[in-house]
């Protein structure tokens, strides 16, 4: 009998067409690592790599898509780049630099208030200290800032190997609100204090409207501000004075969404309490576990 006959009578398919698959049902339209395509089963459970990456712990989703575009990392043998790829948890086989991904790790979350001098990456090629230093051997964990702060300025900085947390508090449409206080050369008079409360203009496009209080004058030398912000771009908060002609001579960022660095001795470190953690999930618009919150739940 021919095989294709046989295998049509064996699942009872002769005689009426099959029913046309929804692309859910067909594994969600897309195609697993290795270009097989996801079986229904499969696609009930599969998720994107830097996903899987990120909670495994290898370093927040954002950093996890620049390593699969640079060709790290393979699934199932295959060097894979394309940030679409879906697997399937406990059956691919993820390898990162050759490494294989182990399984998720214990979530931690680390308040650390940063000093001027540290780089806020997990590797710099000049060689210059890095935040996660000040950590010494006492995590055990491998975690990763959420976000940057630049090598002078201090303040709150959260560690963490919970990917799903570092994405939500990082995407720009939660506007997770920022604090700084920053003094600057000079005292901005009352007409600049309301261009960064309307937007500044930057050469990457315009700011979003921030907050500010004057806290601090101390005529004509130098002026002390609280700047609250949602954006994260590079050097920000210095660009923003600087186009407005006042030099930044100290930054400090105290929050970072409900959390609050407080009385926190600079270079030291504390892991967040519980209550912390849950309230930085709801800024970030997820349910404890990962989950995005329902549209309209606060």
């Amino acid at each position: 009998m021919d095989e294709q006959l046989r295998y049509r009578l064996e699942r009872g398919l002769t005689g009426r067409r099959s029913p046309r698959k929804s692309k859910h049902e067909a594994g969600g339209g897309r195609k697993a690592a290795g270009g097989r395509r996801l079986t229904a089963a499969e696609a009930e459970v599969a998720e994107r790599l830097q996903k899987v990456m990120a909670r495994a712990g290898v370093a927040s989703r954002r950093h996890c898509e620049a390593l699969i575009q640079a060709g790290r990392v393979t699934v199932n043998g295959q060097v894979v780049t394309q940030l679409g790829t879906k697997v399937v948890p406990g059956k691919d086989v993820i390898e990162v630099d050759g490494r294989p991904l182990g399984t998720p790790e214990t979530k931690v979350y680390v308040m650390l208030n940063k000093p001027k001098g540290y780089v806020s990456t997990l590797y710099d090629p000049q060689g210059r200290p890095k935040v996660i230093d000040l950590l010494g051997d006492e995590v055990a964990q491998r975690v990763y800032p959420v976000g940057r702060l630049d090598f002078d300025t201090e303040g709150l900085l959260l560690l963490t190997n919970d990917g799903d947390l570092a994405h939500g508090l990082m995407h720009p449409s939660r506007m997770v609100k920022k604090t700084y206080i920053v003094k600057v050369r000079g005292v901005p008079g009352p007409a600049k204090l309301r261009a960064l409360q309307e937007g500044i203009e930057l050469e990457d496009g315009p700011t979003a409207p921030a907050e500010v209080k004057m806290l601090d004058v101390r005529p004509p030398n130098s002026a002390t501000l609280s700047v609250r912000i949602h954006e994260g771009r590079n050097r920000q908060v210095r660009r923003m004075f600087a186009a407005l002609g006042h030099e930044v001579i100290h930054l400090r960022r105290t929050t970072l969404g409900p959390l609050k660095l407080g009385d926190l001795s600079v270079g030291e470190w504390r892991y967040l309490t519980d209550q912390e953690v849950a309230d930085l999930y709801r800024a970030a618009g997820l349910r404890l576990g990962g989950r995005p919150r329902r549209a309209g739940r606060r």
